[in-house]
């Protein structure tokens, strides 16, 4: 038994010690699965479980000011590290087929894992959004799509900051910090004045841009399938494929079902409603009930 424990523990050193990038692994919850696996644990226990029986006889919590001050944050942030991924990199110095990553400690390598890591705090702060929708008793918006989404960036991320903190894989931040200015922004426009979250034509094109996010990033990824000399590990894509491409899939689903079966469902209920209404009488004159 000492034996297999001794075993056990190595295999975790060589795991998330050797193994994990020397410039990161030292960061807070990088390279320390079980912190990672306890903060998910309990996210999805309180979102899942204790919080939708905490709230089960209380009235909704008003965030409305905190949310404000959230969404805020999330604006600023997101679009601070989109501006800067852009003129530290993707902009004119990276490969957009197959870029390695620099693990030298050379500056600008340096602040490039500062930028995936700040990345990183933010999905991991991006999970109080399912907090919010449990205090305010919003658990139809507690879906599948969504706690799967929270959840699998963390682990996808908290991998890429852990093994591989820059190259290929981070354009996936950089198109995802720009979305979310854009979400946040609704966000925050519809938290601050509610009359306007009817009157807003762009909240289905948000989902549009959510879809091409994933379809953009499954192609991205793709490229180092078919790229037998990418410097940047081809094995990735065995990882960030599938779930992109589920998330694809997911997204697609709900754009389906919210702004194109709903609205012909409804229509189809107004003009049944309308026929009930009007009766047609032998003498050709409708009858108002």
């Amino acid at each position: 038994m000492a034996a297999i424990i001794k075993k056990a523990w190595e295999g975790y050193q060589i795991l998330f010690d050797d193994f994990a990038d020397p410039r990161t692994k030292h960061l807070p919850l990088i390279a320390k699965p079980f912190q990672g696996i306890l903060l998910l644990g309990l996210y999805l226990m309180f979102v899942l479980k204790w919080g939708p029986n905490f709230m089960k006889n209380r009235p909704a919590y008003n965030l409305d000011k905190i949310i404000i001050v959230y969404n805020a944050f999330q604006v600023i942030a997101c679009a601070y590290l989109f501006v800067n991924a852009l003129f530290l990199a993707w902009l004119w110095d990276y490969k957009w087929i197959c870029e390695p990553v620099d693990f030298t400690f050379n500056e600008k390598a340096i602040k490039i894992t500062r930028f995936v890591y700040f990345y990183f705090l933010l999905k991991v702060i991006d999970l109080l959004d399912t907090v919010f929708f449990v205090l305010r008793k919003k658990i139809n918006q507690v879906s599948f799509l969504h706690v799967y989404h929270h959840t699998g960036m963390v682990v996808l991320i908290w991998g890429a900051v852990t093994y591989f903190p820059g190259g290929h894989g981070t354009l996936v931040g950089v198109i995802n910090t720009f979305v979310h200015v854009v979400m946040y922004s609704y966000y925050l426009i519809t938290v601050w004045d509610p009359s306007l979250k009817g009157n807003l034509w762009w909240k289905k094109y948000i989902t549009q841009l959510q879809i091409l996010q994933f379809l953009w990033l499954v192609v991205h990824m793709g490229v180092i399938v078919f790229k037998t000399d990418c410097e940047y590990p081809r094995w990735t894509a065995a990882i960030f494929l599938p779930q992109n491409l589920f998330m694809l899939i997911l997204f697609i689903d709900f754009y389906i079902k919210t702004y194109i079966r709903k609205p012909k469902e409804k229509k189809k209920l107004e003009n049944d409603m309308a026929r009930v209404e009007t009766v047609d009488l032998p003498n050709g004159k409708p009858h108002q009930n």
